[in-house]
């Protein structure tokens, strides 16, 4: 079941006697545990039926017995278990999960890891608890999600704010939150946030960034993507070397997988290799300027600079100065 599915349920009071969120994602498992603590039960009927336990301290014994009670002044009780993977002894849960009270309400937050399959806590888990596994959500899904995300707000977003957004936030989901919460509030009425607005107030620029490195490496404009580099090696930490490189290389992998398309048409190719339909004519540009084997060559000299970047074959030679030479060499 999804987190969407199962907050949704628990707005609608439908409830399950166990939940059990585990996995890679923190984020998921934070908005349902949030709701349960916060939103199931009255502030009133929370003073009494409310109990939380944090794994590291926790006896297995103490969170049995809390969830056997039964509830004072309300129809329902709430208990948490928070860092759970941290907690000694937990699959001595099994025996309750097997055979929990409906008036008891079970929220498990077992974070960055599942529990082990092969036991039987796992199968009892599988038959008789509201199971979440979360995983970590792939790039490509990101750009859909947090426009999503601002579209419920109220608000819009440009395809190029959006993706400068997400580029600099990367996979962490409740710094996304965050960072679109804060950008709503600044908007001053206004709608739809612009590439000026992620700018003014996430801290990225809209002419400096590795999108618009790409496009001047892409276009061979060796003057715009020396000043960008200028740029970074001022402020090393808007776009440091180690990610810089990756995003290089990633860039040209997927305009080589260019040659082995077929076709000509612009989308069908964005969905093929998996960009950004919006991006598709900077990979075409790098298709027409550098042809295959200077595409080969690129993705070679990317890989000579990343193991230069680590120390590998270099004696220290500044990230500045080392993203200077290769982008001169790339281009030249």
């Amino acid at each position: 079941m999804s987190a969407e599915k199962i907050l949704s349920d628990l707005k609608n009071r439908k409830f399950k006697p166990v939940y059990w969120l585990e996995g890679d994602e923190p984020y998921f498992i934070d908005e349902i545990i949030h709701y349960a603590e916060h939103k199931i039960l009255s502030e009133s009927e929370a003073s009494f039926n409310l109990t939380i336990f944090y794994g590291r301290d926790a006896n297995w014994a103490d969170v049995l017995n809390a969830c056997k009670r039964y509830p004072m002044f309300a129809d329902i009780q709430v208990v948490l278990l928070k860092e759970a993977q941290y907690m000694k002894d937990i699959e001595k849960l099994e025996s309750y999960i097997d055979n929990p009270l409906a008036s008891t309400l079970f929220f498990v937050s077992y974070k960055e890891k599942k529990i082990d399959g092969r036991g039987k806590l796992a199968k009892v888990l599988k038959s008789k608890s509201e199971l979440l596994t979360t995983k970590k959500m792939y790039d490509s899904q990101l750009p859909v999600w947090a426009g999503q995300m601002i579209q419920s707000l109220g608000f819009s977003i440009n395809q190029k704010a959006l993706l400068l957004l997400v580029d600099h936030i990367g996979n962490d989901l409740s710094r996304m939150q965050n960072e679109i919460e804060k950008l709503a509030l600044n908007l001053s009425g206004r709608k739809t946030i612009t590439e000026d607005d992620i700018e003014k107030y996430i801290g990225v620029s809209k002419e400096f960034n590795v999108f618009e490195l790409q496009d001047a490496l892409a276009k061979k404009n060796l003057l715009k993507a020396i000043r960008i580099n200028q740029y970074f090696a001022s402020n090393p930490k808007a776009a440091p070397i180690q990610m810089v490189l990756p995003a290089l290389y990633n860039f040209f992998s997927k305009v080589y997988m260019i040659f082995g398309t077929g076709t000509n048409d612009e989308r069908a190719i964005a969905t093929e290799i998996g960009v950004n339909p919006y991006f598709i004519k900077d990979y075409m540009a790098a298709v027409k300027n550098y042809g295959q084997q200077g595409v080969e060559a690129i993705l070679i000299l990317l890989h000579e600079y990343n193991l230069r970047s680590i120390g590998i074959n270099d004696t220290g030679t500044e990230d500045g100065e080392l993203m200077k030479e290769l982008i001169v060499k790339m281009v030249g």
